[in-house]
């Protein structure tokens, strides 16, 4: 199997990736991960990019206030415990080349590997064949897109991001999977419970999908 590692020494950013995102907001929605965040903000530090980090009671209004105050073209929604690498930019930069109004979400891969792996490979299968990437999947959009999709609902106490994808799917935006693991933390898992936690989210995800747009 590839290894896919952030700590691989070719995957690190550098100074010599300077301006590289200078075109992305990067929106971080952020509760009680002060370390995770820290370490994400030092990786993206030198990118150019401008970083927007909001707690606004919730997670779909955390994103949304984001993307109001963003001044940049592309907006990139990251969760706080994801390992960015260079390799997930080049990916994510290649891939909006090719496709710059579609809706762009990441492979994922937890860090913890285990039981985790199945259920990111769940996740990446249910994403690639049926169109419905979750939140820990990096969304990123050109801005106005996005405000063609309309924001995140902000109506629900949970799965704003499979909603917006919905939404997404519903204006025609064209949903695009950047060839690249993007590596985040499976602590919901490892703190709820693996079994607990996978039904969980199919019972939500179902929910969801028959919730009226």
């Amino acid at each position: 199997m590839p290894d896919y590692s952030s700590h691989k020494p070719e995957n690190q950013l550098d100074k010599s990736d300077n301006e590289i995102l200078k075109d992305f907001s990067i929106i971080i929605p952020s509760w009680n991960q002060e370390t995770a965040l820290n370490e994400l903000l030092v990786k993206l530090e030198d990118t150019g990019a401008e970083i927007i980090v909001s707690s606004e009671g919730s997670r779909a209004k955390s994103l949304n206030a984001g993307a109001k105050k963003a001044t940049r073209k592309i907006l990139w929604f990251v969760h706080a415990d994801s390992q960015i690498t260079k390799e997930n930019i080049q990916s994510l930069i290649s891939s909006l080349q090719k496709f710059p109004d579609a809706l762009h979400y990441f492979k994922l891969q937890f860090a913890e590997g285990g039981l985790s792996a199945i259920n990111a490979g769940g996740a990446n299968l249910r994403s690639s064949w049926f169109d419905l990437p979750y939140g820990d999947q990096a969304f990123c959009i050109d801005k106005k897109q996005f405000y063609l999709i309309g924001n995140y609902p902000e109506d629900t106490p949970y799965g704003e991001d499979l909603l917006f994808v919905r939404l997404a799917k519903k204006c025609q935006v064209k949903l695009v999977e950047v060839p690249s693991f993007l590596i985040s933390s499976a602590r919901k898992y490892n703190s709820q419970g693996w079994v607990k936690t996978s039904i969980t989210h199919w019972y939500i995800m179902f929910k969801l999908l028959l919730k009226k747009l």
